[in-house]
């Protein structure tokens, strides 16, 4: 009788892909369960590739969770499609993720368009957010939609990245299609990014959850310092919040303080929550003109590093 001491530890790496606001980044997090990646409702929310580890006594897969494709508009945009399609370079398994509650349309043509390129990889069909859809024939219709004019799917799968519906069976599935292999991280690791890449991105979370359109796309974080204070036993974390307007410093300034002020709080909160310490956090607001489209400004504030393609 075959035990599980028996079998062979499997191993790989799974690109989550697909256009901006279809849920990648919720369905990293519900597998891992734990924030890894920030979400919002505003689009390109994520601008790496992000790596969420998920590993259990038979198997270790690393999900990479990619910036939504979108039409590049500056630099920062052409990072962004770089990061997105380059994961599929190095990847055992695509999960190809659309919204159910979506037509199909010219983004997600693009991506299959791509996606017809990639040779003896096998890419999945996610088709997320069936928890908005009331009526089955709407979510027959939307599948249906994709089997024409696309790919042959290896595997289609509605799920629910939100409520976890259909989650489980879908990393079980993936994991028995897994080859032999080595564990690459350790088992309590979740994410391959360091703890300064995370305190930054929860920071601007934050912003984007506070704060109107305009302001979202032109804002970057620096973690300026990260050390423990002698006196009090806090983590001591100082960082810059970059805006390409003088009007959007303001903005994120607030009357008195108060966006700054509810920002820090927020933050903060996830912060200790992430590396459970206690945490005291100083932010600043600088303006650097259009940092998105000069690819010097991208590299000091870390949007271009060769690891992420």
């Amino acid at each position: 009788m075959e035990t599980i001491l028996d079998k062979e530890f499997k191993s790989g790496f799974v690109a989550i892909i697909g256009r901006p606001n279809v849920g990648k980044s919720t369905l990293l997090n519900n597998i891992i369960g734990q924030k890894v990646a920030i979400t919002s409702n505003k689009a390109q929310t994520t601008r790496n590739k992000i790596a969420g580890i998920y590993t259990t006594d038979q198997a270790q897969v690393v999900f990479l969770d990619t910036p939504g494709i979108h039409k590049p508009h500056n630099s920062l945009d052409q990072y962004m499609e770089k990061a997105s399609f380059g994961a599929l370079n190095e990847a055992d398994a695509i999960w190809f993720v659309v919204d159910a509650s979506e037509k199909r349309g010219p983004g997600d043509n693009f991506i299959i368009e791509r996606l017809k390129e990639v040779q003896n990889t096998p890419v999945y069909l996610l088709v997320n957010k069936i928890d908005l859809i009331k009526n089955k024939n709407d979510l027959f219709k939307t599948i249906a939609s994709y089997t024409t004019n696309a790919i042959d799917w290896s595997e289609v799968y509605p799920i629910s990245a939100i409520s976890g519906e259909a989650v489980e069976e879908l990393v079980a599935n993936i994991i028995e299609k897994l080859n032999p292999g080595p564990q690459f991280f350790a088992k309590d690791q979740i994410t391959d990014h360091p703890e300064r890449f995370l305190v930054a991105e929860l920071i601007r979370e934050k912003i984007l959850l506070l704060t109107e359109q305009e302001v979202p796309h032109s804002i970057a974080i620096v973690i300026d310092s990260m050390k423990k204070d002698g006196e009090n036993g806090k983590l001591h974390i100082q960082a810059s919040i970059i805006v390409e307007r003088a009007s959007q410093k303001n903005i994120i300034i607030g009357k008195q303080g108060s966006m700054i002020k509810k920002i820090g709080q927020l933050a903060r909160k996830d912060i200790e929550n992430l590396l459970g310490d206690k945490v005291y956090l100083e932010t600043w607001v600088k303006v650097e003109a259009r940092w998105r489209e000069r690819p010097q400004s991208l590299q000091e504030l870390g949007y271009n590093s060769k690891q992420d393609f």
